[in-house]
């Protein structure tokens, strides 16, 4: 879909929008209609429940004077309450809309309301943003769709008084939308196409944004001592691999970056201790925490944002093999300290504590943040609304909050404490990988990603578990995997890092 800025008028074909307040107050268009039509609009609007609230939309037939063949109302709601993520909910919900209908060109005019916390520039941007991220859809593999069944809007027309101040917000908007993309089709592929080699190549692919991109394959990570992440891939035929991604955007280049860190198992049978079967192919994506921070990364290459940023994930493929990692095999991780593997099922963690000191070890990072598809527990503490939060600074923890409902990408603080690290203690080894309990499953888990965090570092492990796939359409993302943690992270950085 095609998203074009222009001025002020009325289309000649097509679908013409107009926007509505609270109340039913017409903005500007919708008034020059009603005069035009001679009142149809007020003897539509009085036929129907339309309110003008944020999530109504009303179609009728275009009046008489208009050329366009069909007009949509689409309700602003309450003005004071319409901030970025209330307008990018209006842009999603017009695509999902006129994607059903067969519509094929799209114009519509924003207006600003008086009380609005956005003004016309930044309306018309962000509506073209939430447009923008609702058009996404993982077809590739269908063959067989009819005309009828595929997606029909070609082109969405943004009708705004100075559309090139428009088109300069959206931009940067657009790349940020784009790395979304690419984070939801990594996500979403299935895991004989995304595996460890392909998912690093896809991040090689990035190069040509600017990053810097290595790949540690498994003999550069026997010599590093990464015993831990190699042990979750050695049942795999597939070859495990560290990715490291730098962008230094920073006016001083030596500046000490941001590290984020992200778990990549691209298929998880639980190895050894084997999950069930029922369900198992949603395993493909929990490697969500990987495809975020890769998709942060392109977004901040791509706006070439003014931050020193790198990118860790460590790729694996968690199978039952022969050679798989047994429950209570001692492995020793990069850090020096030894890990009692009780549940070969809880594998993330060994991935992510010898990706956080590789990190910490060869990039001093200022800050750290960890995203990972790490434990059911989380699903059973908070749902698919919020990612649960950990953090060792209560700063880092408040800045991240901030990010996340300027995005609409939730986080919840949970607690982390000395009683709750006891807990995996292990008399055999330096800990264990499982606390042995149901109880406190995803806190416990955040307690032994702790034990890998240098002294001096802030720290924040993002238990992604819950909101990397989708069960349902939401107003700027349909159904499936979300890329949930990419416009958190840009955000984060762009808020608190760039010069």
């Amino acid at each position: 879909m095609k998203i074009a800025f222009a001025k002020p008028e009325l289309p000649a074909q097509g679908t013409l929008v107009a926007v509505v307040s609270e109340q039913r107050k017409l903005g500007h268009l919708a008034t020059q209609i009603e005069k035009l039509g001679k009142g149809a609009l007020s003897r539509a609007l009085g036929a129907s429940r339309f309110k003008g609230n944020a999530d109504e939309m009303l179609t009728i037939l275009a009046p008489a004077g208009i050329e366009a063949e069909r007009l949509i109302l689409i309700g602003l709601g309450e003005p004071a309450k319409l901030d970025n993520l209330a307008a990018q909910a209006i842009g999603g919900r017009l695509v999902a809309a006129l994607n059903g209908v067969g519509e094929k060109e799209v114009a519509i005019q924003v207006e600003a309301p008086a009380g609005s916390g956005l003004n016309e520039t930044a309306l018309a941007a962000q509506i073209a943003y939430g447009a923008r991220l609702r058009a996404y859809r993982f077809d590739k593999y269908k063959t067989k769709e009819k005309p009828e069944q595929k997606p029909s809007l070609k082109k969405l027309t943004i009708l705004t008084a100075d559309p090139g101040a428009a088109k300069k917000l959206f931009d940067p908007l657009d790349k940020v939308a784009e790395a979304v993309d690419f984070a939801r089709d990594l996500v979403s592929e299935p895991g004989n196409v995304i595996y460890p080699e392909s998912l690093a190549e896809q991040a090689r692919s990035l190069k040509n944004l600017g990053l810097e991109v290595e790949v540690l394959g498994e003999s550069a990570m026997k010599k590093l001592g990464m015993g831990a992440l190699l042990g979750v891939g050695q049942g795999s035929e597939r070859e495990s691999q560290l990715v490291v991604m730098r962008w230094n955007g920073a006016k001083d280049s030596k500046k000490w970056p941001v590290a984020l860190i992200g778990k990549g198992v691209t298929f998880d049978t639980g190895g050894i201790s084997l999950k069930p079967g029922a369900g198992m192919e949603d395993m493909k994506w929990d490697m969500g925490g990987s495809a975020a921070v890769i998709g942060a990364m392109r977004a901040l290459a791509a706006r070439k944002a003014k931050a020193n940023v790198v990118g860790v994930v460590g790729l694996v493929e968690n199978m039952p093999d022969g050679k798989a990692q047994r429950p209570g095999d001692i492995v020793t991780s990069m850090s020096g300290q030894t890990i009692e593997v009780l549940n070969t099922d809880a594998e993330g963690r060994l991935v992510l504590c010898d990706a956080m000191w590789y990190a910490q070890e060869n990039y001093k990072p200022q800050v750290m943040i960890d995203l990972a598809t790490l434990t059911g527990a989380i699903l059973i503490a908070l749902g698919t609304h919020q990612a649960g939060m950990f953090a060792n600074d209560d700063e880092l923890a408040e800045k991240l909050a901030a990010a996340g409902k300027a995005t609409g990408e939730l986080l919840w603080r949970m607690p982390l404490a000395p009683a709750y690290d006891r807990l995996m203690d292990s008399p055999a080894a330096d800990m264990k990988n499982i606390s042995g309990s149901r109880n406190a499953g995803s806190v416990t888990a955040a307690q032994f990603l702790q034990r890998f965090v240098q002294k001096g570092v802030n720290w924040a492990h993002l238990d992604i578990a819950g909101m990397a796939w989708a069960d349902k359409d939401q107003p700027t993302c349909p159904k499936g995997a979300t890329a949930f943690g990419v416009r958190l992270l840009d955000q984060y950085v762009a808020a608190n890092y760039e010069d």
